[in-house]
């Protein structure tokens, strides 16, 4: 029995070695280029932010005579004004119409309340919809908040008061993270692309060596030879995951040699992916290779034709993925249960590493145990639909 499976496993293994198309798409492309994209998009990512917090914020200014100090309040705080004469109407228009970001408003009887020690209201008009604008927002409110509080303390100054007196708490933020946790704000979407990258490594010879075969004709002849149906099953699984793993060693090196050039050290974060981490991630992710190669084989025994079977893995692609799309939708953490399924336990397991923290014992055996068993199961299950003489089409 296993001398058949190893005989079937070569000969699916080396086969698929001579398609170079194949050997390109599953080894090279998703390996190689889905890491180099995604350290030129973090890089771009990372200089546009940096360049933002640095570069001065240009906001309109309605009536800005009517609040002198105020406006040079925000040139000290690096805010480029341009002075307009907008109503309400008007302000909404412009922002609206893109001619401004932000439009700041201040009304007629703001320098008359200021100086009668009342509230005084200045307008901020923004589009909170424009999700690229909400950091300039962000700091115009901040840069008005700070003038607001010292004015309010130069009253209580100009009152005798002590301006500490109406701050009974002084807070204080401690960072408790490290660079290696800190990194995995910019290093969120890896264990995505790792897990898509490998199991698209194994995808084209699962589909070759099931929907292929039969389209060619070549699928009764070898299940007329003496060898059990399920050695021959298990050997065309066992070549599959064989892919993957390759393709999963690929992505994770490429993956700690591209982040090397990120320069993360110059924002205050380090990752964590040298060649231990590297090998630790590969090991925890190596369980899910099974659930998805015998997946493919399942989901492929039912098709008809190459591209009939090639249209339906690619929707089995975002099966074992889809559970990541929502762990920061659902700000999921790490539990027992939740590491009862595959590919987010496998997302947490990796996400742990790159933060330089002890992997939970119990959650580690119940990821692995859990991804085997399934991966076995959808095995066998795949072993009993090519005993049935229907498979042949």
């Amino acid at each position: 029995m296993i001398r058949l499976l190893l005989t079937v496993f070569r000969k699916e293994f080396f086969e698929n070695l001579r398609d170079r198309r194949t050997i390109f798409s599953a080894l090279v492309f998703g390996p190689l280029f889905g890491p180099i994209l995604l350290a030129v998009t973090l890089q771009i990512s990372l200089q546009r932010n940096q360049a933002v917090a640095d570069e001065p914020i240009a906001i309109a200014v309605s009536h800005s005579e009517r609040a002198p100090n105020l406006m040079a309040w925000l040139r000290e705080h690096n805010v480029s004004i341009e002075a307009v004469n907008l109503t309400e109407a008007g302000a909404r228009a412009a922002i609206l119409a893109k001619q401004h970001k932000l439009v700041v408003e201040v009304p007629a009887d703001f320098g008359q309340r200021l100086a009668a020690g009342e509230p005084a209201a200045v307008l901020l008009y923004a589009d909170a919809s424009d999700l690229f604008n909400d950091r300039s927002v962000d700091r115009v409110r901040a840069v008005l908040g700070q003038y607001g509080q010292q004015v309010a303390q130069l009253r209580l100054l100009a009152r005798g008061i002590d301006p500490t007196i109406v701050a009974p708490i002084a807070m204080q933020d401690v960072d408790v993270s490290t660079p290696s946790s800190r990194a995995i704000l910019a290093l969120g979407m890896l264990s995505y692309l790792i897990i898509f990258a490998m199991l698209m490594g194994g995808m084209y010879l699962a589909i070759d060596s099931t929907a292929g075969e039969r389209e060619r004709g070549s699928l009764e002849p070898l299940f007329t030879t003496p060898a059990p149906r399920r050695a021959i099953v298990f050997g065309k699984i066992l070549a599959t995951t064989a892919y993957m793993l390759i393709s999963l060693t690929l992505t994770v090196a490429a993956c700690a040699i591209v982040v090397r050039f990120l320069k993360l050290e110059s924002f205050g974060m380090s990752a964590n992916l040298g060649p231990v981490t590297a090998l630790a991630i590969i090991g925890v992710t190596a369980p899910l290779i099974l659930v998805g190669a015998s997946l493919m084989t399942v989901v492929a025994s039912f098709t008809k034709s190459y591209r009939e079977a090639q249209t339906y893995l690619g929707f089995v692609l975002m099966v074992p993925t889809l559970p990541l799309a929502f762990v920061t939708f659902l700000n999921l953490k790490p539990t027992l249960p939740l590491m009862a399924v595959p590919s987010l336990s496998q997302h947490f397991l990796m996400t742990s590493l790159l933060r330089d923290e002890l992997l939970n014992p119990a959650y580690l055996l119940m990821s692995v145990g859990v991804s085997l068993g399934l991966g076995l199961l959808l095995a066998a299950f795949a072993a009993w639909l090519y005993e049935r003489e229907a498979i042949l089409g």
